[in-house]
């Protein structure tokens, strides 16, 4: 006989030996007393049958002696009579008898054995079940341990990752936001310069103003442009946070089910309704992983999104810098150009009164030179007439008899006389002249004086209008992405 899952141990369990008889052939009447049983799951066996029992014989009477049941028969018939020499003596008798009752001891005695082997044999065999039963239970419990301290560290993980994710994109938002904020300053220094290029003449100078307004148009563009690349850098992080989001959320849901499908199997007793035989279960090995690579999978998993939630605070770090920066060095330039702008409209205004001043006294010495002409010209006009008055006395002398024809002392007189206001009229001609030469150049001088005041009085406007658009500039919360 031959127990599932053991070796035989007991001398009894090896080939079995005949006790003198010879081993019956079965018939149907054990066939039947003894049902063979399969222990399901493993192979086939026959079931255990005792290889001794008696066999019961019947001896058929013939028709003859079914019809003479009541006669006596002869003490010896001759037909038997050779019959006589082949029978056994009561020796031999006693002798089967005695083997007879040792085989039955010798039967006894091993069934004794077994008996008692095959009790320790199950109490062993309990014993062991239990205990590999109870070894498995606290691996199981053990591994349901296990399970539970990495979901617990994927999702403290998690948890961390998605603050850290969230914090990134509001970190993308506010840099975004900040941009846009940038969009109206840079569009008012552009219109500044396009302004700036409608002054005049000699105004139209590359001054500091407009030095100071490229450098603004140039920060603001460049602050723009770090502070796109630098969201598009959190862009690509925010991709990354993903991946490494879905690895953990997909490792949390595996472990999820693997602690609900091994806490269902560690609550399973030998009592559970729900168990039953799986033939040949325990040779299918499905399994992708030892103890080793899937505590290394989700160690890796977690290693992968500290890493991420690591770039994510050096991002967002980065970006509070960036911010900070850019904002105060736009509050810088445009305090910069701003102090330009007032400076170079003082500087505008202070001259555009010194043209107004020396324009009123042009004015004014026009007025004086029109005034000392016009009495030039009535000087000249009254010397017309004593020159006549001399010239007509000398003509009329001219005409005196003879010796009285005398250069006397009136004649030498109105000689000089016609000869002084000659030369009076031409000084005062040549004064007169003289006059209106400068007359012409005061006016010109008005002329340009009052040119000069008009694109004077147009970059005044202009810087002044320009300073108006610049009364207006994104607050610093603005300036660093908060609405």
């Amino acid at each position: 006989m031959e127990f599932l899952g053991t070796s035989q141990t007991a001398s009894y369990c090896g080939p079995k030996k005949s006790c003198l008889f010879p081993e019956p052939v079965p018939t149907s009447t054990m066939q039947d007393s003894y049902q063979t049983y399969y222990l399901p799951g493993y192979r086939y066996l026959n079931s255990w049958r005792p290889s001794l029992f008696y066999k019961v014989s019947s001896t058929i009477p013939s028709s003859d002696e079914r019809g003479n049941v009541s006669l006596r028969p002869p003490t010896i018939l001759p037909s038997l009579r050779t019959a006589l020499y082949a029978r056994y003596s009561p020796r031999d008798w006693n002798q089967a008898n005695q083997v007879q009752f040792k085989g039955s001891e010798c039967c006894r005695h091993w069934a004794g054995r077994l008996n008692a082997d095959s009790l320790r044999l199950m109490q062993d065999k309990d014993q062991l079940t239990q205990q590999m039963q109870d070894d498995t239970g606290t691996n199981m419990g053990q591994r349901l341990s296990d399970i539970e301290f990495w979901r617990s560290e994927l999702i403290y993980e998690l948890q961390r990752l998605l603050t850290e994710t969230r914090a990134l994109d509001i970190a993308k938002k506010r840099l975004e936001c900040a941009a846009d904020e940038t969009e109206g300053p840079l569009k008012v220094a552009l219109e500044c310069l396009y302004n700036r290029e409608k002054r005049m003449g000699i105004d139209l100078v590359h001054d500091d103003v407009e030095k100071n307004l490229i450098k603004e148009v140039d920060m603001f563009k460049s602050c723009q442009e770090r502070m796109r690349k630098l969201a598009e850098r959190i862009d690509q992080q925010l991709g990354i946070n993903r991946d490494a989001q879905h690895a953990l959320e997909r490792d949390l849901s595996d472990k999820s089910s693997a602690h609900f499908i091994d806490e269902k199997c560690y609550n399973l007793r030998n009592t559970s309704d729900s168990i039953k035989f799986y033939h040949g279960i325990e040779k299918i090995d499905g399994t992708v992983s030892v103890p080793q690579t899937w505590a290394k999978f989700s160690d890796d998993n977690i290693r992968n999104s500290q890493n991420a939630r690591a770039n994510s605070a050096k991002l967002c770090e980065e970006m509070e810098n960036v911010l900070e920066n850019t904002s105060e060095e736009m509050w810088k330039q445009y305090t910069d150009t701003n102090l330009a702008f007032d400076h170079r409209i003082s500087e505008i205004g202070d001259i555009k009164n010194k043209l107004q001043a020396h324009l009123a006294k042009t004015l004014q010495e026009i007025f004086q030179i029109e005034n000392t002409i016009m009495l030039l010209e009535r000087s000249i006009m009254a010397k017309e007439c004593p020159l006549k008055v001399a010239q007509t006395r000398l003509e009329g002398r001219t005409r005196r008899p003879n010796i009285e024809l005398c250069c006397d002392i009136p004649q030498f007189k109105l000689i000089n006389e016609v000869f002084t206001i000659g030369d009076t009229l031409q000084t005062l001609k040549q004064r007169l002249r003289d006059a209106q030469d400068t007359l012409q150049l005061l006016v010109l001088n008005k002329s340009r004086l009052e040119h000069d005041l008009s694109v004077k009085a147009n970059s005044f406007f202009i810087d002044k209008k320009c300073m108006d658009m610049r009364k207006t500039f994104p607050s610093t919360p603005r300036l660093i992405g908060y609405t």
